[in-house]
């Protein structure tokens, strides 16, 4: 700290004055080009001034930024920062981008040629350019192998009323099928499915909501490769329910504290019999409302959290509770006939489908305990303890005595169970994932009709992940994800050059 200089006045007390404060501005600079100059130590350059050395490096950061402001004017912005070579090749590329990278419509792009390239172009040579990249997006597109492939997500999304087919890898996100059709029955999806089973794709299973057609037609064209029901749907039409029917409880709260409050003031004015019945009936509500929220909202704790997650009871165990749930549900159907009663419809008519996952881990986990020659048991308490928090102490005692009951087994059998809990997919999110992602491209769509859509395809699986919560993704493209092998970037695969900045 700097020590403070007393002056003694006659008439005054004696008030410190720090000796930084009476250094003049020379003083201060010359202190700081001797720290920079590293003539003296900042200790010995803080005693000799009796200054502290925060003091002291605070005035050598003033005078270096000043430096760096000196010997580093800001650049002129009219200067040239490099040449373009624009030809046709590369203004049809740029249109390219302009669609898929930005989103641009085809009379923005004719406005932005106008406006910053001053050079003019109208919408039909847009239109010609885009459908000239789909014949070479085609032939990209019929030579990829999908053989590797092992779990296939399916939907269907509407634009403009009418069903556009989704199909894609579940790990790599690469699209597979994209097609807008008349109608989404069982044969339209089984003829696409045979088409796809030509190109080498034959998934272990599929994910996919309950739609009669698309399930009719992979039953058909795939009769060996299971279906397996998309919780992603019957969780949100779960929590809605709850979310409904907590909102109607918080309505019915707030109409008997408003009818109380009247109820307050008329007692004033001695009229409180004729709101006793209202407030009596009110409070009646609350507790009916209340009461089946809560109900609900832990019958939907329970689906979510025990019976329909990865790390879980037995298929048995998981069989009852469904049972239970459902049953408890269905009593309180009349409460809200509209709101539970389709949600009991689809559980009591999918739950084969939404339990096939658990059914698949418990073979996985069998096949385990004959790889390492362990009990079945020992195996399904390790898989157990893995659903556990890793701050429970109950995981780390239970792993305690495993470890103790496998011996030399216990971390390889760990490490292997943990990529059987990874790469069980129970939701198709990646498949809505990708349906948010193309109603941004599909107004395009009148323009170019359903060719248009093997572009978007392409375009899709070939462009390269700025950024993902996976680190196997990011900096790769779908395709390359999917193969394991790196490819051009795709306006190369379309025939043209990217431009380069000379080094």
């Amino acid at each position: 700290m700097s020590t403070p200089l007393l002056i003694d006045q006659s008439d005054q007390k004696s008030e410190p004055v720090w000796a930084a404060h009476c250094l003049s501005p020379s003083q201060r600079q010359d202190l700081a080009l001797q720290v920079l100059s590293r003539s003296q130590s900042v200790s010995e350059l803080a005693r000799e001034h009796t200054v502290s050395r925060k003091f002291v490096y605070h005035q050598a950061d003033k005078a270096h930024q000043a430096l760096e402001e000196a010997f580093d004017p800001p650049q002129d912005e009219a200067e040239v920062l490099f040449f373009l070579p624009v030809t046709k090749a590369w203004l049809r590329q740029f249109v390219l981008a302009l669609v898929f990278i930005c989103h641009a419509s085809f009379r923005g792009i004719v406005e932005l040629f106008r406006d910053l390239l001053d050079t003019p172009i109208s919408i039909g040579t847009v239109y010609n350019i885009v459908g000239q990249a789909v014949v070479e997006a085609r032939r990209v597109n019929a030579r990829e192998d999908l053989s590797a492939i092992r779990v296939g997500a399916h939907d269907e999304i509407f634009q403009s009323s009418q069903p556009v087919l989704v199909g894609c890898d579940a790990v790599s996100t690469y699209c597979y099928l994209l097609s807008q059709e008349e109608g989404r029955d069982a044969t339209t999806w089984g003829v696409h499915l045979l088409e796809l089973e030509q190109r080498g794709l034959h998934p272990d299973h599929t994910l996919a909501d309950f739609g009669k057609g698309l399930r009719a037609g992979q039953a058909q064209a795939w009769p060996g490769v299971p279906c397996w029901g998309d919780h992603f749907h019957v969780v949100a039409e779960l929590v809605q329910m709850a979310t409904f029917l907590e909102n109607r409880a918080l309505a019915a709260i707030a109409a008997r504290q408003k009818l109380e409050q009247k109820m307050t003031a008329a007692r004033r004015k001695a009229q409180g019999q004729s709101l006793s019945k209202k407030l009596s009936c009110a409070r009646q509500a609350e507790e009916k409302a209340v009461g089946l929220a809560d109900e609900v909202a832990v019958l939907v704790e329970w689906m979510q959290q025990d019976i329909l997650c990865v790390v879980g009871p037995q298929v048995s165990t998981r069989a009852q509770l469904y049972d239970f749930v459902v049953e408890e549900l269905h009593k309180r159907q009349l409460k809200a006939p509209d709101r539970i009663g389709p949600v009991v419809r689809k559980l009591e008519n999918a739950k084969a489908d939404l339990l096939a996952f658990a059914v698949h881990l418990e073979d996985r986990l069998a096949l385990l305990s004959q790889e390492f020659l362990v009990a079945t048991e020992a195996v399904r308490q390790l898989f157990e303890t893995q659903g556990l928090p890793k701050t429970d102490p109950k995981r780390w005692q239970q792993e305690a005595l495993l470890h103790q009951q496998l011996g030399n087994c216990f971390y390889p059998l760990q490490k292997a169970i943990s990529q059987i809990i990874d790469s069980t997919l129970r939701a198709s999110s990646v498949v809505e994932n990708l349906n948010s992602r193309l109603r941004n491209y599909f107004f395009l769509r009148k323009h170019l009709g359903k060719d248009y859509l093997d572009l978007l395809r392409f375009f899709l699986n070939h462009r390269r992940f700025l950024r993902s919560e996976y680190p196997e993704r990011e900096g790769k493209s779908p395709a390359e994800v999917l193969t394991g092998r790196t490819h051009p970037h795709w306006l190369s695969l379309l025939g043209f050059q990217p431009f380069k900045k000379a080094a």
